[in-house]
């Protein structure tokens, strides 16, 4: 059992979210008697935020279930400038334009596990471009940069990395943290925010804040961080051959994010049911103890209750039908990826190297899906291919009018002609 008083951290500490807590008692005595206001802050460097992003939106979505108060904090202003934790180069610079249509994007997604002030409830989507955009540079220098040690900066993880490979740290980006740091005191003034959390690379950046906090406005303020997950196999979290699991439907259909989850390997699952759904945890022991082809059916509840998080009830449920109906009964389920080919092309005799690499991306290219052939991994309506010279022509169409395309047991996409 976890040694916590509050149910915020004791629910943290449980589900496997705790990797780094400043000053734990003092904080859990706070979250205990009160309401604590703690942030996250979130890039807005694409249109919408992927799995990756998931780890803090829970963090969130618990603080507000167990009566506290969240504020998402969306890096309008700190995007113009880049975070070098972690990365190897420096972040391509946006327009202001390309960064207010992201934070569109990105708002969607907080409103499907935050309730926000307007809509019932008490969170805080606010926006560092607010304070950071109109700052004057002297005043800031004078108030706030004089808080800073460049001796102290240059010591931390993500400014050494980069130093030791010779890889160059742009001054802008220098700055980024000093502009973290001020972010935690300015949502301190505005909103009583006490605590920051963020990934266990975030723990520098934080714990500046919070001495910066107690310089400029005598503030006790928290740090709390997550371990940065990565898969049983070592994989960085959210990333696929395919490239990043994105949260918007538009950009990785439900179906699609529903196969991400149910490809989870088999040490993971319990894990990430902990982390990404909200089952209580007596039911997910009993799905963790699952073993064999029965852990399965774990993955299944995991992909399940995962994707209704983002894409509600009723998408899940008709991503995991699709799923039974395509896997179980070897029928052809609508809601598949399809992918429309011009008839003339068919008319003609459509190569099938072509119809897997250019047409479907099923596979990564036509050299690749020789050797997918060689290994009976492609099939043309459950059909094994055996010709790479093979022709996708109208005889191959099924009486739904389309041609079914599968790479092993789990991948399939639907050529339709127009």
């Amino acid at each position: 059992m976890s040694a916590y008083k509050s149910e915020f951290l004791n629910i943290l500490a449980e589900r496997g979210f705790i990797h780094q807590v400043s000053e734990p008692e003092a904080l859990d005595a706070r979250a205990k008697d009160g309401t604590l206001t703690a942030y996250i802050g979130f890039d807005c460097t694409a249109a919408s935020l992927h799995v990756g992003s998931l780890l803090p939106i829970m963090m969130l979505y618990w603080l507000q279930q167990t009566g506290h108060r969240p504020i998402a904090l969306m890096g309008g202003g700190t995007t113009r400038v880049g975070d070098p934790s972690g990365k190897d180069e420096s972040r391509r610079i946006l327009t202001d334009e390309m960064i207010e249509q992201n934070l569109v994007g990105i708002r969607a997604i907080f409103s499907k596990f935050l309730k926000f002030e307007g809509a019932g409830g008490n969170a805080i989507m606010a926006n560092n471009a607010d304070w950071l955009n109109t700052l004057n540079y002297i005043d800031f220098l004078r108030d706030v940069g004089r808080h800073f040690s460049v001796n102290r900066m240059l010591s931390f993880d993500s400014v050494k990395m980069r130093l030791e490979r010779q890889q160059e740290l742009s001054f802008l980006e220098f700055n980024y943290m000093v502009l973290q740091a001020y972010d935690f005191v300015e949502l301190h003034k505005r909103y009583d925010c006490a605590l920051q959390m963020g990934g266990s690379d975030q723990w520098g950046n934080i714990v500046n804040g919070i001495d910066l906090g107690r310089r400029m406005a005598n503030a006790h303020l928290f740090a709390l961080t997550a371990p940065l997950i990565t898969t049983s196999s070592g994989a960085k979290m959210g990333k696929t051959a395919a490239g990043a699991v994105w949260l918007n439907a538009n950009m990785v259909s439900p179906y699609d994010y529903w196969q991400y989850w149910r490809n989870t390997e088999d040490g993971d699952v319990a894990r990430f049911l902990k982390l990404f759904t909200v089952l209580p945890l007596a039911e997910i022991a009993r799905l963790a103890a699952l073993q064999g082809a029965e852990l399965n059916e774990a993955k299944k509840v995991l992909a399940t209750e995962a994707t209704a998080l983002v894409h509600g009830r009723q998408a899940a449920d008709a991503a995991a039908e699709t799923a039974r109906k395509t896997f179980e009964e070897g029928a052809l389920a609508e809601s598949l990826p399809t992918v429309e080919v011009a008839r003339a092309e068919l008319d003609k005799g459509l190569g099938v190297l072509v119809a897997f690499a250019e047409k479907t991306g099923l596979v990564s290219s036509n050299g690749d899906a020789r050797r997918q052939i060689k290994a009976g991994g492609l099939k043309v309506n459950d059909a094994t291919v055996t010709d790479e010279k093979m022709t996708l022509t109208p005889k191959e169409l099924t009486p739904e009018g389309v041609i079914k395309l599968s790479l092993g047991r789990k991948k399939h996409v639907l050529l339709k002609p127009i």
